[in-house]
């Protein structure tokens, strides 16, 4: 390689770091600048529209609530965390492998997949008393059941989509060199299908959170192990509105953590390899 060409890939290699890093500092602090103007307007409009805490807080407010209640609310998060993860992981497993059941037959797809959008378009709110009272003996088993019902199909639905589409050409050279059905399946359907599983993780890993929330509403568990979701009723029933927002902003920053831990995780498998996942460097 001449110098000129070693000074070329230098270049052009610092260049992209440089956008990347560029890229990454906007998709950082656009959101931040944006949150802080609305809060900020949220609090102005508080001020000067006179609203009592029981109808509106400010963010000021709220945040002292948050700094003052935390050894509370935080012990209640934690279980409603608990009852997520649960959720979660069960809806992973269960929906790759049935996804992965369903690509091996069609008729077992199209036996069971109506099923599984039953199961989906069901309300949880009109289903997880029944569940409730079925499990009664295990209320968090009945909680993370109601949340894996949320989080599962989107797993199962992108999972088998993603198994389907595999390209038809690449199956034909698996199947001129007499390769099994699990050979192709590992080889060759599981790492083309595994952005469309992903992107499903990504949906699914809010809705287990959602389903949870949900779910707690519903039991109305109190006690120790109540959920945060237990802690927004009670605060809205006493009218303790700056506590009701400081657990609903505990709920949304744990949300938006899951979906960035499961966006870096998808970013991290696909790099170099996926058009997702690679950013542009125009």
């Amino acid at each position: 390689m001449t110098d000129i060409e070693s000074f070329s890939t230098k270049y052009t290699s610092h260049l992209s770091s440089d956008r990347l890093k560029h890229f990454a500092a906007v998709d950082i602090v656009a959101p931040i600048i944006v949150g802080m103007l609305a809060l900020f307007a949220w609090e102005i409009f508080v001020r000067v529209a006179g609203l009592p805490p029981y109808l509106l807080p400010g963010p000021i407010l709220v945040f002292k609530t948050l700094i003052s209640d935390w050894n509370e609310l935080f012990p209640s998060l934690i279980i409603t965390l608990q009852i997520t993860l649960v959720a979660f992981f069960a809806a992973v497993i269960s929906g790759l492998l049935i996804s992965i059941l369903f690509t091996q037959n069609k008729w077992i797809e199209r036996s069971f997949f109506p099923y599984a959008v039953i199961l989906q378009t069901t309300p949880i709110v009109a289903i997880a008393p029944l569940i409730i009272i079925w499990l009664r003996n295990n209320t968090f088993a009945a909680l993370v059941v109601c949340a894996w019902i949320v989080a599962f199909f989107p797993i199962l639905s992108s999972t088998t989509l993603g198994l389907n589409s595999t390209e038809r050409n690449l199956t034909n050279v698996f199947r001129l060199y007499k390769a099994s059905r699990w050979q192709t399946l590992l080889y060759l359907r599981l790492p083309s299908a595994m952005p469309y599983f992903l992107e499903g993780l990504r949906i699914s890993g809010g809705l287990s959170l959602i389903g949870a929330v949900v779910a707690e509403f519903v039991a109305g568990t109190g006690g120790a192990k109540s959920g945060i979701a237990y802690q927004i009723l009670i605060s809205s029933y006493n009218l303790q509105v700056p506590r009701m927002f400081a657990a609903l902003f505990m709920t949304t920053c744990t949300g938006i953590f899951i979906f960035v831990a499961l966006t870096s995780i998808s970013d991290f498998i696909l790099r170099n390899w996926h058009e997702s996942a690679i950013r542009n460097k125009d």
